[in-house]
């Protein structure tokens, strides 16, 4: 399994705003079937970034066309595959 950030860019404010349960319920069903590992937005207001699970570029790009947001035009999109480096150790204050 290889991993994908998305980068989903504001294109529309008040669509976005309009839409975004929506698009919280399709990540959230995402992650139920493992497709999603991580979302959030960009407290800049720039958008959202979520971090996909899959095989290619390709079928990752659909899943992303499939977005409320992207499909109702509240959002553009930028995927690229991700070499994701962690040890998942977070470690303790001392």
């Amino acid at each position: 399994m290889k991993y994908f950030a998305a980068f989903l860019s504001m294109k529309d404010p008040e669509k976005s705003q309009t839409h975004r349960q929506e698009h919280l319920d399709f990540l959230e069903e995402m992650r139920k079937e493992k497709r999603v590992l991580l979302y959030g937005r960009l407290v800049d207001g720039a958008g959202g970034l979520i971090i996909y699970q899959g095989s290619t570029l390709e079928e990752v790009e659909q899943w992303v066309k499939q977005d409320p947001y992207v499909k109702l035009g509240a959002r553009g999109y930028a995927v690229h595959e991700w070499d994701m480096q962690t040890d998942y150790a977070i470690a303790e204050k001392e």
